[in-house]
């Protein structure tokens, strides 16, 4: 990971031996030497690191500078059995280029996600992945339904910013259901707009830390206008178009329930499939 940051941060890919890698850029394979290899000025500490030894592979969550700009970025790397790298997969969450720009975002080191779950509480991977698949059928039509706990001090971060029990009050008055957390905004019915969680890939589970990442899309399909919550209160769809999300997003579960979430995504054209399928 270090020596593929440090490569990437020089824009020298001949550091490393990439020749046979199949390398992806927010969702589109590149040649290796194209796209952040021409951009990127700065290269943040990655504030997330989850290996995983059984798929001989990491995802980091760390951020990048492009001279004026600097973006969340999560990429997963994957070895081959020799030991060389393989895949790349990379989203580089560019504010520049989004409609909705999340105010404020600050990427920073959160210790909940390197706490040692005790070994006698540890999840399998197939428990991991059922969280994860939980959390998206939860947001998916979300009807208040929920298909996962989730710990009472859950917090969601996207993109660097905190959308749930959110402490910045500007944030509050814009997205009221930021002020919320993570279980509420589901029971209320919040992202019903949220057509379908597509796409979906386990692609690491740390054991050790509980620590399960998931890719896969949102697609909003634009046919939900207004609608009410489960409490009756009025609510209205922000996507009102064929519109669709890519995402890599990690979960910390304990004791089978979610305690934390961490989330890159972009905006892709509508129903667009992945290069990793």
């Amino acid at each position: 990971m270090r020596s593929y940051l440090a490569a990437l941060a020089a824009r020298q890919p001949d550091l490393l031996a990439l020749d046979n890698v199949t390398y992806s850029e927010n969702n589109v394979i590149l040649d290796i030497g194209d796209g952040l290899w021409n951009t990127a000025t700065t290269i943040g500490e990655p504030y997330l690191v989850i290996p995983d030894v059984e798929l001989n592979s990491i995802v980091f969550f760390t951020t990048v500078t492009e001279t004026f700009d600097t973006s969340g970025m999560a990429t997963r790397i994957t070895l081959n059995s020799a030991g060389d790298v393989c895949e790349i997969e990379t989203i580089v969450a560019r504010q520049a280029d989004e409609g909705f720009k999340f105010p404020n975002p600050q990427f920073y080191y959160k210790a909940i996600f390197d706490e040692i779950t005790p070994t006698e509480q540890r999840h399998s991977r197939e428990e991991l992945a059922a969280a994860a698949n939980g959390y998206f059928d939860t947001l998916q039509q979300n009807d208040g339904t929920l298909h996962v706990q989730f710990h009472p001090e859950c917090d969601r971060v996207e993109n660097g910013v905190q959308t749930t029990r959110t402490p910045d009050k500007e944030l509050g008055k814009r997205l009221h259901q930021a002020t919320l957390s993570c279980s509420e905004q589901f029971e209320l019915g919040y992202y019903r707009y949220d057509d379908r969680l597509r796409g979906r890939r386990i692609i690491t589970c740390n054991n050790e830390r509980g620590i399960v990442v998931a890719c896969g899309f949102i697609d909003h399909c634009g046919k939900v206008g207004d609608y009410q919550l489960s409490d009756g209160t009025e609510a209205s769809s922000p996507i009102r178009r064929p519109h669709s999300y890519y995402l890599m997003e990690a979960f910390k579960v304990v004791n089978g329930v979610i305690r934390q979430v961490e989330a890159m995504f972009i905006t892709v054209p509508y129903h667009m499939k992945s290069p990793w399928d």
